[in-house]
């Protein structure tokens, strides 16, 4: 009897056994880890990071008591034990097996590595059947299928081999790492249950670049993209990409001072919990010092604070914030903030969005200072790239209630005056610095030209340095020429006037 058209066909529930890869962010990426008693590929060039991240796995299975095999053709035992040294490790309970010496390489003795009929297995996954039937291995690591492709010599005797180890492997419920240097293999991506691509890209000046995507992933939504990693002593730490939507906490979107009145009186009340502030404006004009000051309040009102330095010293910061009466090391000595010094050709975009959600979730900051983007920005692969970043950076920051800083540099002093970057629709308010020229001196305006969350002031005022940090004077009422990018002043409001030496 045929099923009524409007019958809901009744689909099985789907349970996953999770299997930890060794790398915490990895296990991310794949929504808890791997599916266990599968066959997984590790696909990339030689120097990516494919071994690195198979004795993780493998290390991460003796911590829990399984049995774990390395089967290789492409290193000897004592490669293997000296790389593992590198990062630390010991191999104890990791049971390596060379699958080919140097007499089974020979060409004479070339039958005896791979038997050519078309019915028998070769003898290379016979060998390989014999030591899992003796280990009876939990996990285990084959490395690599290169040398398997030159010593098969033929393709379809290669794939039915491929095939003849899955099958083996799957009927003995391990969980399998197949290592590949060679390039995208489609039939070899149909066979295995997933597939990892490991990349190294190298950069005219610094650091290289290094990132993994997940090509294939069945039954498991993975987050999707590269994720960057970096490959150094200890292992393989692994970045992913930062996904503003899956995170958020409720919070009050509070105004609070800046320290300073006058702009407070500009930014309509101070700066608001939740959202961030982009300070606009050619260098020297007080960007920096702005920031600080606005982060020294909030440390004063109990808060934590992480300023994310890129171009200027640490101690420089310190010693220029002290001079204009803003000590920060009572706070870097209580613990309340933390200045992380950043060098932006060595550090990957994914590894910084990982330090400011560290900043955040771990340390407890409130208020989050990048300071600043120009260095940043040179550091990225593409402008495209880094609107994406920023965009995903500055939602994530406000919907966990951050009170976020950003300074951007412009090139030029007076006139032409240009960024590297258009940031300002991504940020929910803008202060503008400009330069502008009265009785023979050069003197700073400060405005706000945008603000989502306040009515703010449209009035431009002076800024000045003092002992107190920053001064802001009345607004300049007869000022003309500011967006002009050649301002002056010829009206009547009186200036602020220079503290006497003493």
């Amino acid at each position: 009897m045929a099923k009524p058209m409007d019958q809901p066909t009744r689909v099985a529930s789907f349970s996953r056994e999770t299997l930890s890869t060794g790398v915490a962010g990895l296990d991310d990426v794949l929504a808890g880890g791997l599916t266990k008693g599968r066959l997984y590929l590790l696909e990339g060039t030689p120097g990516t990071g494919k071994t690195t991240l198979a004795l993780q796995f493998l290390l991460d299975g003796v911590a829990r008591g399984e049995t774990c095999l390395y089967v290789t053709l492409s290193e000897s035992a004592d490669e293997l034990r000296s790389s593992a040294a590198s990062h630390g490790w010991s191999l104890d309970g990791v049971e390596l097996y060379e699958l080919v010496n140097e007499l089974g390489l020979d060409p004479e003795s070339e039958q005896s590595v791979l038997h050519p009929s078309e019915v028998e297995l070769g003898e290379t996954v016979r060998e390989v059947m014999e030591r899992v039937d003796a280990a009876k291995p939990d996990r285990v690591v084959f490395d690599s299928l290169s040398e398997l492709r030159l010593l098969a010599q033929n393709p379809l005797r290669y794939r039915r081999q491929i095939l003849a180890l899955k099958q083996l492997f799957a009927a003995r419920g391990c969980t399998v790492f197949l290592l590949d240097d060679g390039t995208a293999d489609v039939q070899l991506h149909s066979i295995a249950h997933g597939v990892f691509l490991l990349e190294h890209n190298q950069r005219n000046f610094g650091a290289g670049r290094r990132r993994l995507l997940v090509l294939k992933m069945r039954g498991v939504k993975s987050r999707g993209g590269y994720h960057d990693f970096i490959l150094e002593t200890g292992g393989i730490a692994l970045f992913p990409t930062l996904v503003a939507a899956e995170h958020g906490v409720d919070f009050a979107p509070v105004t609070r001072s800046t320290g300073a009145p006058g702009l407070d009186l500009l930014l309509g009340g101070g700066l608001v919990r939740g959202t961030n502030t982009l300070l606009l404006g050619p260098s020297g004009a007080g960007k920096t010092t702005t920031a600080v000051r606005c982060m020294l309040a909030a440390l004063k009102r109990g808060e934590r604070a992480t300023y994310f330095l890129f171009d200027e010293g640490r101690a420089t910061l310190l010693a220029r914030s002290a001079l204009l009466g803003m000590d920060l090391q009572p706070h870097l000595d209580a613990g309340t903030l933390t200045i992380a010094q950043v060098d932006p050709a060595e550090l990957a975009p994914g590894e910084f969005a990982c330090r400011v959600r560290e900043a955040v979730e771990r340390r407890g900051a409130t208020f989050v200072a990048l300071d600043s983007l120009n260095a940043y920005i040179h550091a990225m692969p593409g402008e495209q790239f880094l609107i994406l970043q920023m965009h995903e950076l500055l939602t994530y920051l406000n919907q966990v209630g951050v009170t976020t800083l950003l300074v951007l540099g412009q090139h030029g002093v007076i006139g032409d005056v240009r960024s590297d970057l258009d940031l300002s629709y991504l940020s929910d308010g803008i202060l503008l610095f400009r330069y502008f020229e009265a009785k023979g001196e050069v003197r700073t305006a400060l405005s706000t030209v945008k603000s989502r969350v306040n009515a703010h002031e449209r009035t431009i005022r002076e800024l000045r340095f003092s002992r107190g940090g920053i001064q802001v004077g009345e607004a300049l009422t007869d000022f003309e020429g500011v967006l002009s990018g050649l301002p002056a002043y010829g009206g009547k409001v009186a200036m602020l006037r220079s503290e006497p030496a003493e």
